[in-house]
């Protein structure tokens, strides 16, 4: 059987943003490592962020160097079914 491999998840979040909450719940209930860039603790990489992405609100989602986008559109997805076979999970 072929291992899985680990996906690469960066997530521009702040500490108190519940859509950023959400989002972190539901990546680790998938057991995902997320590498999280506070936003609110080093306010020059929101402008980074932006420039990135073209949004200026968190979280701002990228798998595997792909942006996904926010909350929304994570969850949105995750319903869809197509959030396991982007983290190499199906």
């Amino acid at each position: 059987m072929e291992a899985k491999s680990t996906p690469n998840v960066l997530m521009y979040a702040t500490g108190t943003c519940p859509y950023c909450i959400n989002a972190e719940r539901l990546l680790t209930l998938k057991g995902v490592v997320i590498n999280k860039i506070r936003v609110d603790l080093q306010p020059e990489l929101r402008a980074e962020m932006t420039k990135k992405t073209g949004h200026r609100t968190v979280p701002q989602i990228y798998i595997n160097d792909k942006h996904v986008g926010g909350y929304d559109d994570l969850r949105a997805l995750d319903l869809a079914g197509q959030l396991d076979p982007l983290l190499n999970l199906a």
